[in-house]
């Protein structure tokens, strides 16, 4: 075991680094605004995407470390075990912190002080900040933080961090040399657990594993994991003993096993004797003041409210409602950010064009790294539009709610509320989506989230579905509404449907059980609000943005090589040229049909060729083919390639022209290609296909494992060719056009 405190007797150290844990909720990050000004770093922990903020305390050189919410040092989901890693220097590469800074919200103390009484025995440097202490005064009451510091023997500082109140007090205490270890134990167990305990403190004691002032606590600690009788908790305990001889773990696992078997649920039995230690705290420090109400007139409120926005029926209109919002501002109030985006992007290609010569490096300029850059920026106003939203939500209080509501439906086909969260991020991107999936304690859960959200639509398929739909269903805008509105529920449920399936065979479990704590309602803080958008959106953009450039330059040389003279080309291809020659305005048309010549031959080209047996039975031929294949790295490349393929130069996805040349386009026998049948099978592919290595990356670094992405990829590949074979088949026999 490497948990190896500060030595007790020392009554001073020099602190450089301290970490900020809690309960979520708890206004911890608002302290870590308030005592760093936002200067702070964001940045993942080493071999882990869970994000770590650092930033310098305000007047002196201390580093302070948020950590992701914790309820206590027995871990759960992925986020917890990285907290409790870093507090108890069990993370590679992470130093452990010199001191803590516990918070904890003065409005439900024994919830809280759970977390602090584990890390005081753990003889860990602390001080604690009593928060939110202005709604325990309009509740009538007050917190004797005087007497909380005796009873806990730590610095105890009263604080209300939104207002800046004893941030001072706070600071000081931070850095003034009071921070000094203690190792309390006070917590009283029955007899039997109470010897168990002390044996196996005893063993890591003698084996070297522990300082003898922690082993008490490490014993708890551990005795609490490994008998909590799931995979999780016996997780927890074996990285607790990492470093234990096998033999002395052996003898550890057989003592506490004898004891469950002669007690009954030792490991809540400990719990529930921490939660009455506790108790007997906070009786003491919570004073009612004279004159105030036993139940405050905010409470009254908070409960009227949520008994309209978690009723069974009330609560889904107001959610509606809410997500009606949510998803007009991603489709319509990023519009106008995002045709100055593509004005931008269409400027920097015109300006490459004009002053690079013809020739290899304007094509790597304008196609390959300017669109390339472009297709992923465009999107980046929804992104924020999506992150600002949700970020407002969970700020006030809300989504706790609507995770609340949904639970109730989610558990239907096997899932966790706390999935709704990941998969409604997932109508904007996949990526963010997955990495919300850490805050979901149980694995398999966790895991049937991951492997689902992608099904979800996307907006990097909103360019493939507007170009298609415009291109076969011309102006009846019903009907385009209707198809469009079918496309993204098609998603959903065929998401549920496979979380069902998951759920009855490879991830096989119990029902999830959903317990969460109600936050209060806050009024969100606008700078808060602003840089946790941006560092998210960021996140996005500098991460799976980078990915996408790069895909979208091999794109390009596959498209670019091997190059031809115009003289090597088809017979066909010369006469169209020579045709041309002299004709007025016959230039850009030269160009587009000598892009196509070249992209025809290209290794691209040659690929398409190569998979046309494939795809023939679904209706596509080989230049759709090469979309695919695009696209395979980002979905929205299928309209830029399509634009090229069909030799009208680079396009987005409103171009009147584009969407005429797919409508217009034939095949050999001169039958249209894009008929409604095969837009509609090509559609249905693009929902249900992983068409993003991002998304496959991530869900590798998140899962820790290739058997994960190469899961998803298959079976959504099976479901998205099967679905549109059925479609271009069953169409045909029944005479769809």
């Amino acid at each position: 075991m490497s948990v190896r405190p500060a030595d007790v007797s020392a009554v001073s150290a020099t602190v450089h680094r301290i970490a900020i844990a809690g309960n979520p909720n708890s206004g911890k990050t608002s302290l870590f605004n308030q005592l760093t000004g936002l200067r702070y770093i964001v940045a993942n922990y080493p071999g882990v995407t869970v994000e770590k903020r650092e930033g310098r305390l305000l007047g002196s050189g201390i580093i302070l470390v948020d950590l992701p919410g914790i309820y206590s040092l027995s871990a759960r989901s992925p986020d917890e075990a990285i907290s409790r890693d870093v507090l108890l220097g069990l993370l590679n590469g992470e130093s452990r912190p010199d001191a803590v800074l516990v918070v904890i919200d003065a409005s439900n103390l024994e919830r809280n002080l759970y977390l602090a009484t584990q890390l005081i025995e753990f003889g860990m440097r602390v001080v604690v900040a009593c928060n939110l202490m202005d709604e325990v005064e309009a509740r009538g009451e007050r917190i004797d933080c005087e007497l909380l510091s005796r009873e806990l023997g730590v610095p105890v500082i009263p604080t209300v961090a939104r207002s800046g109140r004893g941030l001072d007090e706070l600071r000081r205490a931070l850095m003034g040399g009071s921070i000094v270890p203690h190792s309390r134990h006070s917590l009283e167990l029955p007899l039997e657990i109470d010897r168990c305990v002390e044996k196996i403190a005893s063993d890591l004691t003698s084996s070297g594993a522990t300082t003898c002032c922690v082993s008490r606590s490490a014993a708890l600690l551990w005795m609490t994991d490994y008998l909590s009788g799931d995979a999780t908790g016996r997780a927890a305990s074996r990285r607790l003993v990492a470093q234990v001889p096998p033999a002395l773990a052996e003898e550890m696992a057989r003592t506490a096993e004898e004891l469950n078997e002669a007690e009954s649920d030792i490991a809540a039995a400990i719990i529930e004797a921490r939660y009455r230690h506790v108790s007997q705290i906070v009786s003491r420090v919570r004073v009612q003041r004279s004159g105030g109400d036993a139940l405050p007139r905010k409470a009254s409120i908070r409960d009227r409210v949520d008994s309209v926005v978690t009723h069974r029926i009330y609560g889904f209109g107001v959610f509606v409602v809410v997500m009606g919002l949510l998803f007009l501002s991603i489709f319509s109030w990023a519009e106008p950010l995002m045709g100055m985006i593509e004005s931008v992007q269409a400027l920097c290609v015109s300006a490459v064009r004009v002053w690079v010569p013809d020739g290899l490096l304007q094509s790597l300029l304008a196609d390959g790294i300017i669109n390339g850059v472009g297709s992923v920026v465009v999107f980046f106003p929804q992104i924020c539009i999506l992150f600002l939203f949700l970020s407002i939500l969970e700020d006030s209080g809300y989504m706790a709610r609507a995770a609340f509501l949904m639970d109730r439906l989610m558990s239907r086909v096997g899932l966790h509320g706390r999935s709704f969260i990941p998969l409604l991020s997932s109508y904007a991107c996949a990526i963010p989506g997955i990495m919300a999936t850490r805050t979901i304690e149980n694995r398999r859960d966790r895991l049937t989230t991951i492997l689902i959200a992608p099904l979800m639509s996307c907006s990097a398929r909103l360019p493939v579905y507007l170009i298609l739909i415009a291109a076969v269903y011309g102006d009846r805008l019903w009907l385009k509404t209707g198809v469009m509105l079918g496309l993204y529920l098609l998603g959903t449920v065929t998401a549920l449907l496979m979380a069902v399936v998951f759920k009855k065979t490879l991830l096989r479990g119990p029902r999830p059980t959903f317990i969460m704590e109600l936050p209060p309602y806050r009024l969100p803080q606008a700078r808060v609000i602003v840089r946790t958008m941006w560092d998210r959106s960021k996140q996005f953009l500098t991460g799976a943005g980078t990915t996408i450039v790069a895909a979208c330059i091999v794109i390009w040389a596959l498209g670019y090589f091997p190059r031809m003279d115009v003289a090597d080309l088809s017979q066909e291809v010369v006469a169209q040229l020579a045709e041309l020659d002299g004709a007025p305005l016959g230039v850009d048309e030269r160009d587009h049909i000598l892009a196509g010549a070249q992209l025809r031959q290209s290794w691209l080209g040659r690929l398409g060729h190569l998979i046309e047996p494939t795809i023939e039975p679904l209706g596509y031929d080989w230049r759709i083919g090469i979309g695919i294949l695009s696209s395979f790295l980002a979905r929205e490349v299928f309209v830029g390639t399509m634009g090229i393929t069909f030799s009208i130069g680079a396009t987005d996805d409103a171009s009147d022209m584009l969407r005429d040349k797919l409508a217009a386009a034939t095949r050999a026998d001169g039958r249209p290609l894009f008929t409604p049948r095969v837009a509609t099978g090509l559609m249905v592919f693009y929902v249900l296909a992983c068409q993003c290595v991002s998304t496959l990356a991530v869900t590798r670094r998140e899962t820790g494992s290739w058997k994960w992405p190469a899961l998803m990829f298959g079976y959504m590949t099976v479901l998205a060719y099967s679905a549109a074979l059925a479609i271009n088949q069953l169409g045909a026999a029944v005479g769809w056009a």
